[in-house]
């Protein structure tokens, strides 16, 4: 048994089409996809690092004959599968229940349809949840891990609706994309959400710098490559060596365009890190998890779940609106 503490890697499995959507490119509703591409390429660089990770999938991919060989090629390689909804749509929180129901049970068999196995757990698109959310996962899965513990999201937002040429509708249901400032004040380390009736949902967050609170998954150490691959190197150590001084086990999170080039996802130039080449992107996606496996013992997040299930109970917190205070 390794004596390093657990860290669990998820990748959000988001389509070329959902972030046209999300973003107000035209387009988009012909559903165009590059996982026949990206899937069997992390796969193979999944295997040569020996991981298995979380993949968590969008049911409207799933449902889609031009994708189903690709995520069985993830299937095939033991990876594992969450529920990432049926429509990726970073509103979800407005969503009612009788909604919240749907999507998320759809979602839920179209992932297992396409697979041949059931999500073992839920992240919101674009770290999107509510008490109803919360509500209707509890009789569902034994993890929700929607949360991102940081005080820059309104920043990520204005940058993204600056860089957009969106309808007044269209900015509404985005005026809560990524969070607010008071995420930032949220743990970064597990806990459970206490709900009505005895029901509790494990919160894993992703993870973000223990004390400073700013993202270090693979997306923001890209842009920081892009100034200067010893600035990112440095960064990563810090957030190691925080995360291994508080007893924070890493949620770290990856997104296809992490490992995807300019040329593999036309008409995505507006988003952060496009600009590099694809070997540049995997070369770093190498680099940084092999660094991570060093300090952590890398599993699933199903497993993780399982770890810190068994430990006993974590700090539980009644959740709370979107749009409510905390009171701090």
């Amino acid at each position: 048994m390794s004596e390093r503490p657990l860290a669990s890697v998820s990748l959000d499995l988001d389509n070329l089409w959902s972030y046209m959507k999300t973003h107000g490119e035209s387009g988009w509703e012909a559903r165009p996809t590059y996982l026949p591409r990206f899937c069997p390429l992390v796969a193979e660089e999944l295997d040569r690092l020996g991981l298995k990770i979380t993949f968590f999938v969008v049911g409207l991919d799933a449902v889609r004959e031009e994708n189903q060989a690709a995520l069985q090629v993830l299937a095939r390689e033991g990876h594992e599968f969450g529920n990432h909804s049926f429509e990726h749509e970073p509103w979800l929180h407005l969503y009612p229940e009788d909604q919240l129901e749907e999507e998320i049970g759809r979602a839920h068999d179209a992932v297992t349809q396409a697979t041949g196995k059931e999500p073992v757990g839920f992240r919101g698109p674009g770290f999107s949840w509510s008490p109803t959310l919360l509500r209707v996962l509890s009789g569902r899965y034994p993890f929700d891990a929607s949360t991102l513990p940081t005080f820059l999201g309104p920043l990520a937002r204005a940058y993204y609706l600056w860089t957009t040429d969106l309808t007044g509708e269209e900015r509404e249901e985005r005026k809560k994309l990524f969070g607010t400032f008071r995420d930032g004040l949220r743990p970064v380390k597990p806990y459970f959400w206490d709900l009505e009736e005895g029901r509790r949902v494990l919160e894993i967050p992703v993870t973000t710098m223990p004390v400073f609170r700013t993202p270090f998954h693979l997306s923001y150490l890209l842009y920081l490559s892009r100034f200067s691959e010893a600035l990112a190197d440095a960064y990563l150590g810090m957030a190691i060596t925080l995360c291994r001084l508080t007893g924070t086990e890493p949620s770290f999170l990856l997104h296809p365009l992490d490992l995807l080039g300019a040329d593999d996802a036309p008409g995505l130039s507006f988003f952060p890190g496009m600009d590099l080449p694809r070997a540049k992107k995997v070369a770093l996606f190498r680099k940084v998890l092999t660094r991570l496996g060093r300090h952590f013992q890398i599993v699933p997040m199903s497993q993780h779940a399982r770890s810190i299930s068994e430990r006993g109970p974590r700090t539980r917190r009644p959740p709370r609106p979107v749009g409510q205070a905390l009171g701090v």
